[in-house]
């Protein structure tokens, strides 16, 4: 039995995307990047909307050439490595770009239930829209945020509307570009 996670980069005013849907902000430093590359060393499985799926094919088909940081290549194999669900009701199983992907129409929180029962790691629900209703209904077991010291004023929250948390910090850093990791758990 797997369990499940939370991961985003969110502006200091908790937001993953501004106002145009922009989140190039959210680039990680080679320091940042290292933590999300240990992190997804425990991921089995990845659950994500269609958006977020599309911007992550690139690690589907990452290069990995002898010119390439050494991490990203790593990153590039744990990625192609991870079974995924990609939660669509308007994409088509042609559209998915790797043999670990596969297409669910909708979500319910009883088949999310059975992805992470099935699992033999970690889940991570990847995305805001994707992981609201987990999140409200106090299925996510671990909440990883990576807080960007700047304010974007609005666009797409990291945290649903409706979300009551009781959250205890178990692990945090702070990295020379002010980033703040920060790792909590449901108390």
């Amino acid at each position: 039995m797997g369990t499940l996670s939370y991961a985003a980069t969110v502006s200091l005013d908790g937001y993953a995307a501004d106002a145009d849907g922009d989140f190039q902000w959210t680039g990680p430093s080679d320091a940042v990047f290292a933590v999300h590359l240990d992190r997804i060393a425990t991921v089995t499985t990845e659950v994500l909307g269609r958006k977020t799926y599309a911007g992550m094919d690139y690690w589907e088909n990452y290069p990995g050439d002898a010119d390439s940081p050494e991490a990203a290549r790593e990153f590039g194999r744990r990625w192609r490595g991870i079974d995924k669900v990609v939660v669509s009701s308007t994409m088509t199983p042609d559209e998915l770009h790797s043999d670990r992907a596969r297409l669910v129409s909708e979500l319910s929180l009883d088949e999310l239930r059975r992805i992470v029962d099935s699992a033999t790691g970690v889940v991570e629900i990847f995305g805001p829209t994707t992981a609201a209703a987990a999140i409200r209904a106090g299925l996510v077991g671990d909440f990883h945020f990576f807080v960007v010291p700047k304010t974007v004023g609005g666009g797409l929250r990291a945290l649903p509307d409706g979300a009551r948390l009781d959250l205890d910090l178990v692990e945090h850093r702070i990295f020379d570009n002010g980033i703040a990791y920060l790792h909590y758990q449901p108390r």
